[in-house]
């Protein structure tokens, strides 16, 4: 499928599905996504308030396999991956020698392999990455992507959703960890527990075969079919950074992300060495922060929208939208060191005009 000249465009393996239930399509890093299926209101209330439904199938999805996956894996990415045990995971980052990021990444440690979950668009640059530095080891990377799809459910009534697909249903135990569900016609299920909007969820890797009688039976439970467009706005409500919008190769990992992505304590790891003096000799110059907008406009401005201190420009916007829940515009952006305190008054300066903007907490 084509998006714009030259462009090709993976679609949905349920485009007919999603199709039918009203969905307007779009694009994200040459896969398809459903924007919204005509009221992104709606969908939005969903997230905040009820069991928000959203194929999340167009977002990367590898296997790490053998003997020595998980130890290989420790030595790559940002976090603790080797005390793992079977049904535990984190949330980490792949970053260059110089603690650059490549990738962020949900890890979870599953019976026989370790499960990756990443931004669309990256299987082939993550895929390359891990296997440039697999020397003797024995690892072998697989894109699970054709096998298996992934269901996010988000929003309050999340949990009650999925449990409802099955009788003896147990919710995994705590953030980032794994449950495997057994299921006579769906086959088997994992089903994580990521952070995807700071507040509940629950994703479900499903087999790719079974894909729309999941998410025929989710949705005969009280959930909701949710595009892009209300996922975004809830994200960055969140305050949540999304690679390739708020973070990508140009940044360090310890300007970008929080604490959950990175453990000091580990061993040696590509790149450890920048992300340490950084935190022994120094912080950054600049970090990523949440603002909210004063005024009454709701046009969200650009990425790359300039931050102002009085006349000094101390930041830039990342990414921004109109929140319905605060009738405001909310961003993130990279605010220097100097001016980037919780409650600071920034400037944000527009052709129609200047806003003020404040640097909010992430609750």
């Amino acid at each position: 499928m084509l998006y714009g000249e030259g462009i090709v465009m993976i679609p949905l393996s349920l485009h007919e599905f999603h199709r039918a239930a009203g969905a307007v399509f779009a694009e994200v890093n040459g896969q398809e996504v459903v924007a919204h299926y005509g009221d992104w209101l709606a969908e939005y209330a969903a997230l905040r308030e009820g069991s928000g439904v959203l194929d999340f199938s167009f977002r990367g999805r590898l296997c790490v396999l053998g003997a020595d996956a998980q130890r290989f894996l420790n030595g790559q990415v940002t976090n603790n991956v080797k005390d793992l045990q079977i049904g535990e995971g984190c949330y980490a980052a792949l970053v260059s020698a110089k603690g650059k990021l490549q990738s962020d990444l949900n890890i979870y440690r599953l019976e026989k392999e370790m499960l990756l979950d990443f931004e669309p668009g990256q299987s082939e640059a993550v895929t390359q990455r891990l296997e440039k530095f697999v020397i003797a080891e024995d690892v072998q990377v697989v894109d699970a992507a054709p096998d298996y799809g992934l269901w996010s459910v988000q929003g309050p009534k999340a949990a009650a959703a999925i449990g409802s697909l099955w009788p003896r249903f147990i919710a995994p135990p705590k953030a980032m960890s794994v449950t495997k569900v057994e299921e006579a016609v769906l086959g088997e299920i994992y089903v994580t527990q990521p952070s995807r909007l700071r507040s509940e969820g629950l994703d479900l890797f499903v087999p790719a075969a079974a894909m729309k009688d999941a998410g025929e039976r989710l949705l005969a439970r009280g959930g909701r079919l949710c595009g892009w467009q209300a996922l975004e706005t809830a994200r960055i409500e969140a305050g949540v950074p999304r690679f390739g919008a708020d973070m990508d190769e140009t940044n360090l990992a310890s300007e970008a992300l929080d604490t959950r992505a990175i453990s000091y304590a580990k061993g040696c790891y590509i790149g450890q060495e920048v992300i340490a003096r950084i935190r022994t000799y120094g912080q950054v110059a600049k970090s990523l922060r949440r603002l909210r907008m004063g005024g009454d406009g709701r046009d969200a401005p650009p990425k790359g929208t300039k931050l102002f201190l009085g006349d000094k420009e101390v930041g830039s916007i990342t990414s921004a939208v109109w929140s319905p829940a605060l009738q405001a515009v909310v961003a993130l952006g990279y605010v220097r060191r100097e001016a980037n305190q919780t409650g600071t008054e920034l400037e944000v300066r527009t052709p129609a005009g200047k806003i003020p903007a404040q640097i909010t907490d992430v609750s």
